[in-house]
């Protein structure tokens, strides 16, 4: 290890005898240490331990009112965990369980009294290449995690980039602007914002909501696109979406595809069991799937499908209110109408 690293390194001296403390300044200054900071007091250890943030700490054993180990106790208190910072003992005499009982607190080396200058120089050497050792590995491995958080990160959002471009692949097939997807996810956070969920999930459930409708990929399109009215075979086929799209998004790693297939497989669940794949009723519905079979329902009348004309917002929002409590959870609802409400009026006052 280069040495002029090792001789920039900060020396806290902490002894009660003025003298002992001047005299080791003095040696490591004469052997190129020059950052060092020696005090008599140990009641003040604490103080400039904190002040100086050392890279290694020359500590007497023996001293009145506050003993070594006392001192030793309250800097190990302020050493975060993982971080090595030796601290070396420095004793005219030391018995073999004071010394087991310093190496418990955290002490990393003795020195003999009187000094030997030599000794002395090569035990904080010793420990001044262990301390820059930790500290440079720890330097590699915050590398190595934000390295891997990093790249974590970027296959996460190409999974995700994936995923949405998928079902907007999807959704043109049904709707030429391939927008649904997208004003569903919009829609859908902003009345999970409404009902109170966490921040977080609220983002989850923008990215995950434009999912829902994945599973047409395996809907033919002459039933899909089909201008008129479908026949009970052919709506039972359209139901199969959602288990096709649950199927396709199962077993997902992340939270936002965990997400994805619960809206997935829900969102065509109804508030008094008459949906279906499953025929779940209430609270026995995901909160996802109650949030988006509101947002997709009223985005879906709003806007012109092969098979409709798009129908004006009041009567959207009429038939929202009228299906309250039958088709979807009251509780949503009337968060849908608090987001409305509220678009409406920032509309307002932007005109």
């Amino acid at each position: 290890m280069d040495i002029s690293l090792l001789l920039h390194a900060r020396i806290l001296i902490i002894d009660d005898q003025l003298q002992n403390v001047r005299l080791i300044e003095d040696l490591l200054r004469q052997h190129g240490y020059h950052q060092l900071r020696g005090i008599s007091s140990p009641q003040q250890a604490l103080e400039q331990f904190v002040d100086f943030q050392p890279d290694l700490v020359l500590l007497d054993l023996h001293m009145p009112d506050l003993d070594g180990f006392e001192v030793l106790d309250q800097i190990q208190s302020r050493i975060p965990s993982g971080i090595y910072l030796p601290v070396v003992m420095l004793t005219a005499d030391i018995t073999r369980d004071a010394k087991r009982r310093a190496l418990a607190a955290g002490a990393r080396d003795f020195v003999t009294k009187p000094i030997d200058i030599v000794e002395l120089l090569l035990r904080i050497r010793s420990q001044l290449e262990i301390r820059f050792l930790h500290l440079e590995l720890a330097r590699h491995n915050e590398q190595l995690q934000a390295l891997v958080a990093e790249r974590t990160q970027e296959l996460e959002q190409s999974r995700l980039e994936m995923l949405q471009r998928l079902a907007r692949a999807v959704e043109y097939r049904d709707d030429e602007t391939g927008e649904h997807t997208r004003r569903v996810g919009d829609l859908s956070a902003r009345i999970a914002a409404a009902l109170g969920v966490p921040a977080d999930e609220v983002e989850l459930i923008r990215l995950a909501a434009p999912l829902h409708d994945a599973g047409k990929i395996g809907i033919p399109d002459i039933i899909l696109r089909k201008p008129g009215a479908l026949t009970a075979e052919e709506y039972d086929l359209i139901k199969l979406h959602t288990t096709i799209g649950a199927d396709l998004l199962a077993d997902g790693h992340s939270k936002v595809i965990q997400f994805a297939e619960q809206i997935a497989r829900s969102h065509h669940e109804r508030w008094d069991g008459s949906g279906y794949p499953l025929g779940l009723a209430g609270e026995q519905i995901p909160l996802v799937g109650r949030i988006v079979a509101v947002a997709d329902v009223f985005d879906a009348l709003i806007h012109a499908r092969p098979y409709k004309a798009a129908w004006p917002i009041d009567r959207a929002l009429e038939q929202i209110h009228s299906d309250s409590g039958r088709l979807f959870d009251p509780a949503v609802v009337a968060a849908f109408f608090e987001v409305v409400q509220y678009r409406q009026a920032t509309a307002a006052v932007a005109a």
